[in-house]
């Protein structure tokens, strides 16, 4: 049968439409032979998780990977690689703080032509932010933490007859109807310092909005600011109250946060409520008999004033090293929902990439974090992991030792007068 040129149009056209899947699945070249080296913090079941996600992409090119945890003094042992000549393939950097200063120092090498466009692609503009220097496209955000969730028992809320507070009026409501059934209404892992700055933080986001936020982190403002002031108010509604508190002041600053996020789900519960993030569903399974999504559920940190949608949360950029075949490919490969899938299958892992298909998550609580997390109309790195590490990440100085000082003595111009004079020294 001779074809006539409308119906030779219409079979190359067929053609064409079904030669895509063929190129799609062909994206990934041929790295037979070629070896990557990975750093990352992860160890123990993060880095089987993470090992999973680096065999697929073998499968894919051909390339063997070759990961090294690294869980201590990441900097230093990158920064001895740099300078011995000796850099890896990738980094997997646990803060846009370190991506700045690898950056600025020559480290790394920018992204944009690799894969720019899976990072607009699938990533809200804040991540791209974040993974940026000076404009220039650095980091691809792998992994992330929602740090804006509060647990709670649902027996207890049950018990008091309470629904879950959306705003922080009616989680202050429950937290005095609670207290009235002679149940301590909230626990706080005080010991590890940053669950009382992340609580700051979370509050500053709603009360200043996002721009605040930004100058407080650059210190274009000063940490007397009202605006801080107001937050600290709004802080002192719970940190101030020793009675609200499970174990008191020195309960509360002996606690991790492991230690913290279980007591209202112990037996008996010490807490109806605990300040916490995603991963905090690890040790509720693990300490206690509580199960999660039954006994233990989380609500989104409370609206204030009004607030949208707000997320605080940390994450882990992946950024490259080496200008080579093989860290092209991962690096853009790690910028696509089938890497992230395969780790948020097994748990664990929290992804800000939208092309995540949130029926991957293992349970309703992760994908309900995960949602959370793609959807936040105002999302903000943890401002301690953003503002100098003297100041914001030293544990018993700055941020640290000041919000833990605020536990004992609740006095709102002490600590905003004492922050403000960390901060100069700091910056």
């Amino acid at each position: 049968m001779k074809l006539n040129s409308r119906m030779l149009t219409l079979v190359l056209a067929l053609l064409v439409i079904f030669a895509v899947p063929v190129a799609a699945a062909s994206e990934w070249p041929n790295l037979a032979g070629e070896t990557v080296n990975v750093i990352a913090l992860w160890s123990g079941d993060e880095q089987r998780s993470f090992e999973a996600v680096l065999a697929r992409f073998s499968e894919l090119t051909g390339a063997q990977v070759v990961y090294s945890p690294t869980p201590d003094n990441m900097a230093t042992v990158l920064g001895t690689r740099v300078e011995g000549g000796n850099p890896p393939d990738i980094a997997i950097l646990p803060n846009p703080g370190l991506v700045k200063q690898f950056a600025r120092r020559g480290f790394l090498v920018p992204i944009e032509e690799v894969t720019g466009d899976l990072v607009d692609k699938y990533y809200a503009p804040v991540w791209r932010e974040l993974g940026s220097v000076d404009g220039e496209l650095y980091g691809v955000w792998y992994k992330a933490a929602n740090k804006s969730v509060v647990w709670y028992n649902t027996n207890i809320f049950a018990e008091v007859g309470l629904e879950v507070p959306t705003t922080w009026e009616e989680m202050i409501e429950a937290a005095e109807m609670i207290d009235f059934f002679g149940i301590t209404p909230f626990s706080t892992g005080g010991g590890s310092s940053w669950v009382l700055t992340d609580w700051f933080e979370n509050i500053y986001l709603r009360t200043a909005g996002p721009e605040m936020y930004d100058k407080l982190v650059e210190h274009e403002i000063s940490w007397t600011d009202p605006s801080v002031i107001e937050a600290f108010e709004y802080l002192k509604q719970v940190l101030g109250r020793a009675d609200w508190l499970a174990g008191g002041v020195e309960g509360t600053l002996e606690a991790t946060h492991p230690q913290g996020i279980i007591k209202p789900f112990l037996d008996p519960p010490q807490a109806a409520m605990a300040y916490g993030a995603d991963f905090s569903v690890s040790a509720i399974q693990t300490e206690t008999s509580a199960v999660v999504g039954v006994d233990a559920l989380f609500f989104p940190f409370p609206s204030i004033k009004g607030s949208p949608g707000a997320v605080v949360g940390g994450g882990d950029a992946a950024v490259m090293m080496k200008d080579t075949p093989g860290a092209r490919a991962l690096i853009r490969f790690l910028a696509t929902p089938e890497a992230a899938e395969i780790w948020a299958a097994r748990g664990g892992l929290t992804s800000p990439n939208q092309g995540v298909d949130l029926s991957v998550y293992p349970n309703e609580i992760a994908a309900a974090s995960a949602k959370a997390l793609q959807e936040a109309e105002w999302f903000r790195f943890d401002l301690s992991d953003l503002v100098p590490q003297e100041f914001g990440s030293t544990a018993g100085t700055g941020m640290r030792g000041g919000f833990q000082e605020f536990v004992r003595n609740p006095d709102i111009e002490a600590i905003t007068s004492q922050l403000e004079k960390d901060a100069q020294k700091a910056y």
